[in-house]
This record gives C-alpha cells, sequence and structure tokens, in this order.
C-alpha cells in the first residue's frame, strides 16, 4: 500500500466511509453494521479496516456444507466470527430442487449465502474489478430481495493490486489456498468454476457427494440424457451445453429457441 500517492490512502478513504454511515447503521440495528465474510482475500480487507475504524459491528460468515475445509479452517480463526449453519446441506438442498445449481440458476447462493443481515447495512468485499457484472454496482446499495436490508461495498473501487498491497502492508493473513494458486475461493464444484478437475482432485470426497446429489435428481422420464452418469457429465461441463427455458438440458436447441448457456 503505496501511502505516498495521495494526501488519503485507500484505507483512510474506507475507514471514513464506515464511520459516515455508523450512524445511520445504529439507527438501523443496535449492534451495528453486519460485516458479511466469506474467508477470502476481500473480506479479509473489509474486517481488517471495520477493526481499525473502532465502528460497531458484528462479523459473520454462513456456512454452505460446500466450502473447502481451508476455507473453514481460515474463518475459525477468527476469533470475533459468527458462524451460521444452513437449515438445509448443499446435497439435501439439490434434492429438494430437484435439479442442481448452474451459472443461470445459483438458487443455493439465496439460501445457504445470503439469507443474513435483515435490518442491517451489510459491509461486503464487491469491487468493481472483479467482473464486468460488478462493474455496474454501486458503493451503497439496496437489497431488492430484502428491503430491510442495504449494502455497504466498502472497497469497491480497490483494484486487485490494492487488495494484494494492503494485506502485504497490514501482515494479514489470508486462507492457505492462495498460496496453492487458487485465484478465487467459493464452493467446491461451484457452477462458476471452470477448472472443475483440479476441483475433484484437490477434494475428491466433496465432489463424490455432489455427484451423489445430482444422480439422484436424474429423471429418465424428463431428462434428455440416457444415464444419470450422462447428467453427472453434463452438469460438469461447463462450456457448450445449453438448456431450455425451464433449465433442463437440451442436446441441440431448435430452431427459433433462445438457449441459455451453463
Amino acid at each position: 500500500m503505496n501511502k505516498n500517492l495521495s494526501s488519503k490512502s485507500l484505507d483512510d478513504v474506507a475507514i471514513e466511509r464506515l464511520k459516515m454511515f455508523e450512524e445511520s447503521a445504529l439507527n438501523m440495528a443496535e449492534d451495528g453494521y453486519y460485516v458479511a465474510y466469506s474467508g477470502g482475500k476481500d473480506s479479509d480487507v473489509i474486517l481488517d479496516l471495520v477493526r481499525r475504524s473502532g465502528v460497531k459491528y458484528t462479523a459473520h460468515h454462513a456456512l454452505t456444507t460446500a466450502d473447502p475445509p481451508e476455507v473453514v479452517r481460515h474463518v475459525k480463526e477468527q476469533t470475533d466470527m459468527i458462524i451460521h449453519r444452513p437449515k438445509l446441506t448443499m446435497w439435501q438442498l439439490v434434492r429438494r430442487h430437484h435439479s442442481p445449481p448452474r451459472r443461470n440458476a445459483r438458487y443455493c447462493c439465496e439460501t445457504q449465502k445470503e439469507c443474513g443481515g435483515s435490518d442491517h447495512i451489510v459491509i461486503t468485499g464487491v469491487r468493481w474489478a472483479e467482473s464486468s457484472a460488478r462493474s455496474a454496482r454501486s458503493m451503497v446499495e439496496s437489497c431488492y430481495k430484502d428491503s430491510s436490508k442495504r449494502y455497504l461495498n466498502l472497497i469497491i473501487d480497490w483494484s486487485t493490486d490494492d487488495v494484494w498491497s494492503y494485506i502485504r502492508y497490514r501482515n494479514i493473513k489470508v486462507c492457505s489456498l492462495y498460496a496453492e494458486g487458487f485465484t478465487r475461493l467459493g464452493c467446491v464444484l461451484c457452477p462458476m468454476v471452470r477448472d472443475v478437475e483440479k476441483h475433484i482432485q484437490r477434494w475428491p470426497q466433496i465432489a463424490r457427494a455432489w455427484e451423489r446429489a445430482i444422480k439422484a435428481t436424474y429423471d429418465p422420464q424428463k431428462d434428455v440424457y440416457g444415464s444419470a452418469e450422462e447428467y453427472w457429465q453434463w452438469w460438469l461441463n461447463r462450456d457448450a451445453v445449453t438448456c431450455n427455458e425451464q433449465g433442463m438440458p437440451v442436446k441441440e436447441a431448435r430452431a427459433g429457441q433462445k438457449g441459455l448457456f451453463v
């Protein structure tokens, strides 16, 4: 973190933001801010900023049950963390939905990760530099699913280099998976993961749990694939398979039919 670039460093600005909105946070909830902590590098930064600022807060992590064990261990090292367990495991959730989550239907996020923070200002590590979708986000936002909840995307204007510079400057311990070459952390075999083979090899037990749950949703009367194994392989293929508007896989989209890539 180069503190000679300007009179106010990025961390100074972030702490000012926290102090600016603290009164609003306390008006909404007596315990102040709700820090949404994922266990990734961005959430390590926001948690350190919140701790430094002196504002009132509680820190929360939502287990999904498909989390890498390394992330869970890192989360548990945070002494001020409140850890929430879901009502259903990921595998129970898949069976209840009768289909696995996909890139265009990640129902798991809503129930396993994003259900906390009602009646609070929720602090997140969302950043513009993460993706084109997130580049359209605002620093302060309302939650469209829960009108009682607002978001403060504290480091929205930080680059990835800024995040790592701050981590080095503050000597913040991050999850061990970064040292193994992982650049983004999340659920094992998340539908957004491209390198599925790396995940399967790294966490075979969790991969087998996914396989059992997904094969259990296979319905030969409805699915276009000939076996549960083909269905599982379809789910692992993140490139060429299309879905119809009901989310079912189709081998070829009919002329004029709108296809959605998974």
